[in-house]
C-alpha cells in the first residue's frame, strides 16, 4: 500500500524541528560549560576584566544561603532590598526560623518586614555624597556581570576621599568595604597610541593589570566565590519566582508541541478524503 507523502510531510517537519531545538539547546549548554571552565582556569583580572562573567546559578540553594549571609554581614548596613521580605527569603532559601532570627534578622525586625537598612538617608548622603541605592533590582537593571565586575575591580586610589576607586564605576562613592577579604591592590596602566582619522597620534593610559599591595583574609579563588554567591543572591532577589517560571515554561513548550501534533492529526483526519 502506497503512503501519501503529502500527509506525512507535516509530521516529519515537526519531528525535525523538535530534534533541531534539542540539538541547539545541547550545543548552547556545552558552550556555556566550556566558557565557564575556561574562565575559572584563567583566574585573576587583567586588561580583559570586562569579559569576566558571574557564572551564577539561582537553583543552587547553598550558594543563595551564603549570598544572603554575605549581604546581611557586608551590605545591609548601607543598602536595602525593599521588595523582599525576610519571611519570603527564609521560605525560598529553606532557612530555618531559628537561624533566620540568630544570623540574619537585625535586632528588632520581624520576619514579615521588608529587608531595609537601618542607616538614615540623611547620614548616608552626608558621609558618601549620595544615598546608597536599593539593590532589589540591581542584577536585573545592570546585569549580573556588571555587579560581579564592580565588586572585583576596587583598587587603592589616594586621590579619592574614600581611598579607593573602581574600574567598572569610576569615581564611585562606595568605599572598598570588602578590602579586608580581598586585600589591597593598585591598578597598573600602560600607554597606548591611538591614531585619529586625520592622522594625528595621541597617547592615553589604558588599564593593564592589578598589582597586589596587601593580602586579605581570602585567597583570590575564595574571594571570587564569595562575590559569586553574593551576586547569585542579588539575582534571586531581582526575581524570586524565576526558577518556577522557567520550570513552568518547559511544560508550556511541551504542551504546545503536543497540541501541535494533535492538531496535525485532526487536520489529517478531516482532509483524508481530499488527498
Amino acid at each position: 500500500m502506497r503512503t501519501n507523502n503529502k500527509t506525512r510531510a507535516p509530521g516529519r517537519f515537526l519531528l525535525a524541528a523538535v530534534v533541531e531545538c534539542v540539538l541547539f539547546i545541547g550545543a548552547v549548554a556545552l558552550a556555556g560549560s566550556a566558557q565557564a571552565a575556561e574562565e575559572q582556569a584563567g583566574g585573576g583580572l587583567g586588561s580583559d576584566w570586562m569579559a569576566t562573567r558571574a557564572n551564577t546559578d539561582v537553583t543552587n540553594k547553598a550558594s543563595l544561603q551564603r549570598g544572603a549571609r554575605n549581604f546581611a554581614n557586608y551590605c545591609l548596613g548601607c543598602h536595602s532590598l525593599k521588595y523582599e521580605r525576610w519571611s519570603r527569603l527564609a521560605k525560598d532559601l529553606e532557612i530555618p526560623d531559628d537561624l533566620l532570627q540568630k544570623d540574619l534578622l537585625p535586632p528588632g525586625d520581624k520576619p514579615a518586614q521588608y529587608i531595609l537598612t537601618s542607616m538614615p538617608a540623611a547620614d548616608a548622603e552626608a558621609w558618601f555624597g549620595k544615598t546608597p541605592p536599593d539593590l532589589s533590582l540591581i542584577a536585573r537593571s545592570r546585569g549580573k556581570d556588571y555587579v560581579y565586575q564592580f565588586l572585583t575591580t576596587f583598587y587603592v586610589d589616594p586621590t579619592r576621599q574614600t581611598g579607593a576607586n573602581n574600574l567598572r564605576l569610576p569615581a564611585t562613592a562606595m568605599p572598598a568595604v570588602l578590602s579586608e577579604l580581598e586585600g589591597l591592590k593598585r591598578a597598573v596602566y600602560k600607554n597606548e597610541e591611538r591614531r585619529a582619522s586625520d592622522g594625528s597620534v595621541t597617547t592615553e593610559q589604558v588599564f593593564d593589570h592589578f598589582e597586589p599591595i596587601a593580602p586579605g583574609r581570602m585567597s583570590t579563588a575564595e574571594y571570587e566565590a564569595f562575590v559569586r554567591d553574593t551576586v547569585n543572591f542579588l539575582d534571586y532577589v531581582g526575581e524570586p519566582t524565576q526558577v518556577a517560571r522557567r520550570s513552568l515554561g518547559v511544560w508550556v513548550v511541551l504542551f504546545l508541541l503536543v497540541f501541535t501534533w494533535l492538531a496535525w492529526l485532526m487536520k489529517k483526519e478531516y482532509w483524508k478524503d481530499v488527498h
